[in-house]
C-alpha cells in the first residue's frame, strides 16, 4: 500500500500498549542517501500560542505497527502518569 507523506498528516497517531491518542504526524525523519523514513515526528502537548509546549514526541519507523485507512497504531512503552494528573480506574 503506498501513502503519500501528505496522507500521513491527517491519520490519529495511537499507542496500542495504553490505547492513548499521541496526536498527529507533523514531520518525518528520513536517511536522505536511501529515502527510508527513520521515525515519525509529533508535536509536543500543551502550551499556549507555543510556549511551555513538551518537546516534540520522536517515534522510530521500527515502532509503526499499522497504518490504517484513519489512525497510525504504534507500539510504544506505556507511560507513567505525571504528578497532578489522576487516572480514573473500573470499579
Amino acid at each position: 500500500m503506498l501513502v503519500k507523506t501528505s496522507d500521513l498528516r491527517l491519520l490519529d497517531v495511537v499507542n496500542i500498549g495504553d490505547g492513548r491518542r499521541l496526536g498527529h504526524v507533523y514531520d518525518l525523519d528520513l536517511d536522505v542517501e536511501t529515502g527510508e523514513i527513520l521515525a515519525i515526528i509529533l508535536p509536543g502537548e500543551g502550551g499556549l500560542f507555543g510556549f511551555g509546549r513538551r518537546p516534540d514526541i520522536e517515534i522510530p519507523w521500527d515502532r509503526v505497527v499499522r497504518i490504517g485507512i484513519d489512525v497510525i497504531l504504534v507500539d510504544l512503552p506505556a507511560q507513567k502518569p505525571e504528578p497532578g494528573t489522576s487516572r480514573r480506574t473500573a470499579p
